[in-house]
């Protein structure tokens, strides 16, 4: 059979697949595996009772199962839950939504894919657009999400160095040129896979450049504010109608449910429940359905604030703390200061083997990680920049005691990579 470059796409190897792949294998397989790959929530018993809760009142009540798995939502999404979200943020932020201005997609990927190529591509002029990345590292599940073959362009960061161990990205506004070419700039806040949560200076930046170019500003805070709120440092929640918002039910607790919601003009938000009709027909119900009574109360903001984060933030202490004890200064290691989300990134200049041998190696020790290299879409095929083979993604999200093991092992690992290259 002869088939079309999209599916010549979507059957080549992609960071996304590999990660996704591995992860299901592991889950699948009869090995023990410490999972410390994925973006994964973690079991928390307060969310899962308190959404189990929610979840008996549905099955209990004939008239909302009935509309739980009898009917299909509008392609803008289940509209009582969009109605109280509205409520919810202008209630919190001030920031004067309407229904028009939100959409919900099946899951935050879901989005970005509908997303980039609302803004990236050829225009009906004949013209090129590109996503602007401002800053890489970021996720890996952008790169392969556009239809073209160039749809990112991305700028190295500034690397700010904390302490002898500690060093934070900070955006590159020297090398951050814009040009007719760029049809979107693309942030997360906080970064996947960094922990990095770019300051109110940076993200008003930004903002006044996209004002400037009349393009979005697609800030995707699926790990930030208002929920599940993973963010460790003081910064100030920000929309206008130059913003695309992106926010997702996955890391409150619920991956499964698949719920993206965008925050955007009402131009974009009519694409993208076009887009809808036409992938999907409607968008799930589970989600929306299950945490509506959440978000029309405003509890959804004091468990991401009161219990999820903290809980999370306990967590990132305790895996840094392991990493302190098991590099100490026995070889060259960094960590990103971890402001938010639930990941460390790690780098080690010098490392003597690229950063995907060391995942594969510690794969087959039973250690389950993300190689680096993957986090740098936009970035020339031939830049030689170096750091993009030194680091590692890991979460902290699953058992304690597992994934202080799991950076243990990660350290010999690393420590034996470069005792091996220094003893020739």
């Amino acid at each position: 059979m002869k088939m079309t470059a999209f599916a010549k796409k979507f059957s080549q190897e992609a960071g996304i697949n590999s990660l996704m792949d591995d992860l299901g294998k592991a889950m699948a397989g009869d090995q023990p595996m410490i999972m410390m790959g994925g973006g994964n929530p973690g079991h928390f018993p307060p969310v899962q009772e308190r959404l189990r809760e929610e979840f008996q009142k549905i099955a209990e009540d004939p008239e909302a199962f009935a509309r739980l798995v009898g009917n299909y939502d509008a392609p803008q999404g289940e509209a009582r839950f969009i109605s109280a979200l509205k409520d919810l943020l202008n209630q919190t932020y001030g920031w004067n939504l309407s229904e028009e201005n939100i959409a919900l997609t099946n899951g935050s990927q879901a989005a970005f894919f509908m997303l980039f190529n609302l803004f990236a591509g050829t225009t009906p002029e004949g013209e090129e657009r590109q996503i602007l990345l401002p800053l890489a590292p970021e996720y890996l599940g952008y790169a392969d999400a556009g239809l073209g073959a160039d749809t990112f362009r991305s700028v190295r960061p500034v690397i700010e160095y904390l302490d002898a161990h500690t060093f934070k990205y900070r955006v590159d506004f020297d090398q951050l040129a814009l040009d007719e070419r760029v049809g979107a700039l693309c942030v997360s806040r906080p970064t996947n896979p960094t922990g990095n949560v770019l300051t109110d200076e940076e993200i008003n930046k930004l903002h006044a450049l996209a004002r400037d170019w009349d393009i979005p500003l697609i800030i995707d805070g699926a790990y930030g504010s208002p929920f599940p709120d993973l963010v460790y440092t003081q910064v100030t929640p920000f929309w206008d109608e130059q913003v695309v918002l992106c926010l997702s039910l996955s890391k409150l607790g619920l991956p499964a449910a698949r719920t993206g919601i965008v925050i955007a003009c009402p131009d974009i938000i009519r694409a993208l429940s076009g887009a809808n009709a036409i992938l999907n027909l409607a968008t799930g119900s589970f989600g929306p359905q299950l945490t509506e009574n959440l978000v029309r109360s405003g509890e959804i903001l004091s468990l991401s604030r009161d219990q999820v984060k903290p809980w999370y933030q306990a967590k990132m202490h305790k895996a840094v703390a392991v990493l302190h004890e098991a590099f100490a200064d026995a070889c060259p290691w960094y960590i990103h200061q971890p402001e938010g989300a639930m990941f460390l990134w790690l780098w080690f200049p010098g490392l003597p083997i690229s950063s995907h041998e060391l995942y594969q190696r510690l794969k087959e020790r039973g250690v389950l990680v993300v190689s680096g290299h993957y986090f740098f879409p936009g970035m020339p095929n031939d830049d030689d920049w170096q750091h993009r083979h030194e680091c590692l993604r890991v979460t902290y999200s699953q058992n304690d005691e597992q994934v202080a093991e799991g950076l243990r092992m990660i350290a010999e690992e690393v420590k034996r990579c470069f005792h091996e290259s220094a003893a020739g």
